[in-house]
């Protein structure tokens, strides 16, 4: 693990998976390798279309600020080109009617905001972006079924065409650096013990959550002023319901339950379903709007962390990032931001003149990028009702913070000075300390609990 990646020079580098964290990957590497690969199970759509591997394309994503902000950074324009395709965008608290912890959130001023588009939409820009670099080429159709190597060096991978025609002969692609960005599903832990290596520990959380999305039109004698609705479960109330526009009219319902609990995908079932909420808003909302499309269900939404960053027998010149390295409950819509997160923490770790960019170090940064996510997504989902997992352990530092928690909470949704610290860490955008600020604790250590809407507030105050 201990070559310098600049040093030795990097030729050539492949990327695993033309999502958004290997694109972005690939955008980062292009700077530094004289070609980056991109290997990819699907054949890439030319246009905004969904790819066969990501089925979770048609439930909700969101962009959040700190992804916008990475997205820029890397693709300068790239948010004025999700503007002119018309991609909404939804202020938050002032364009939600939101409902957490039995509590309604006062709809006041916008201190953040979501792109909620479709996800394809982004991931098609992002790939008419990337792919223009002529340093970066793409390989469809193919899919890696193991790495070339040994235990002290990863030298390429195994490459087996896929489709009907496609035999079971494997061609290798040699390379200097290999990033692993094949999503939730990768079999890198597999292919680094086939080669002497030692495979990363795994952290799970596991709250069994479920959900189905399906795309409404939104209801013609809507007079409400709200782009979306957002009711958050928790421990006491495990339903969930977020309903975002996709632009042109549309709306992206999902429902989400827990294990045994689970949305059904079919029509009636679905809407029946949006009945066991806490209020009947979303259910009165899908009684008025127009069905426009079919009811999809989605399942693995475990929390897993792959410990790259420990110490171990792993070979230099192997890398892993996005969902392959830590992915985690859709629920919190935090991967997209995390996968641009990543690819900015990639670029500074390479450029920066005071540290050697060894193989160990800048994956030490890409597991970094993404520890807020974790912390924020595995430390909710081990408080649900029967989470499971082996990183369900809890520290002595837990009960007070848990504590000052359970306070900010209740003067999230009505105080904007609370709100807005807490949105800039969910968010991604500010560090956990934000919600320590003097301002911040002065409030949730002895002011009132503040007034919040005693129902949906329907319209955004003035």
């Amino acid at each position: 693990m201990d070559d310098d990646l600049e040093r030795r020079g990097t030729r050539h580098a492949v990327v695993i998976g033309g999502s958004l964290a290997g694109l972005l990957a690939a955008r980062v590497l292009s700077e530094y390798a004289e070609k980056v690969t991109v290997v990819e199970r699907d054949r890439l759509p030319e246009g905004p279309d969904a790819r066969p591997g990501t089925p979770q394309s048609r439930h909700t994503h969101v962009l959040l600020d700190s992804g916008q902000q990475a997205f820029e950074e890397l693709l300068p324009g790239f948010l004025a080109e999700l503007d002119e395709l018309g991609a909404p965008k939804v202020g938050m608290p002032a364009d939600m009617v939101q409902l957490q912890n039995g509590r309604w959130f006062r709809r006041t001023a916008a201190t953040t905001s979501l792109y909620t588009g479709p996800r394809e939409q982004l991931e098609w820009l992002v790939r008419r972006r990337v792919l223009t670099d002529p340093r970066i080429e793409t390989v469809g159709g193919a899919e890696v079924v193991g790495l070339t190597g040994d235990s002290s060096r990863v030298r390429g991978v195994l490459l087996r065409e896929r489709g009907k025609d496609a035999g079971t002969q494997t061609r290798s692609l040699e390379a200097d650096l290999v990033v692993d960005a094949s999503g939730r599903g990768t079999r890198a832990p597999d292919w680094l013990a086939a080669i002497g290596a030692e495979a990363p520990h795994e952290e799970t959380i596991d709250t069994g959550l479920a959900y189905a999305t399906r795309v409404y039109r939104a209801p013609e004698d809507d007079t409400s002023d709200a782009l979306g609705f957002n009711i958050v479960p928790n421990p006491d109330q495990v339903y969930g319901a977020v309903v975002l526009p996709l632009g042109g009219g549309r709306h992206m319902v999902t429902l989400s339950g827990l294990r045994g609990d689970e949305p059904p995908t079919d029509e009636a079932g679905f809407e029946e379903f949006a009945k066991r909420l806490p209020h009947p808003v979303v259910s009165e909302w899908l009684a008025r709007a127009e069905p426009d499309s079919s009811v999809f269900g989605f399942r693995r939404t475990a929390n897993v962390r792959r410990r790259y960053d420990r110490p171990g027998r792993r070979p230099a010149g192997f890398l892993a990032t996005g969902d392959a390295l830590c992915t985690f409950n859709p629920i919190y819509g935090q991967g997209m931001a995390v996968a641009a997160l990543s690819a900015v923490a990639l670029r500074r770790a390479l450029a920066d003149p005071k540290r050697t960019a060894t193989t160990r170090v800048v994956q030490k940064a890409l597991f970094d990028a993404s520890r807020q996510a974790w912390d924020i997504s595995a430390g909710a989902d081990k408080k649900m009702p029967g989470a499971t997992g082996n990183a369900m352990g809890s520290r002595a530092v837990d009960k007070p913070v848990g504590w000052y928690l359970g306070r900010l909470q209740q003067r999230y949704g009505g105080d904007p000075v609370v709100g807005a610290a807490f949105r800039s860490v969910l968010t991604l955008t500010a560090p956990m300390t934000a919600l320590f600020a003097p301002a911040v604790a002065r409030a949730v250590l002895f002011g009132p609990i503040p007034w919040t809407p005693p129902e949906p507030p329907m319209r955004r105050e003035v």
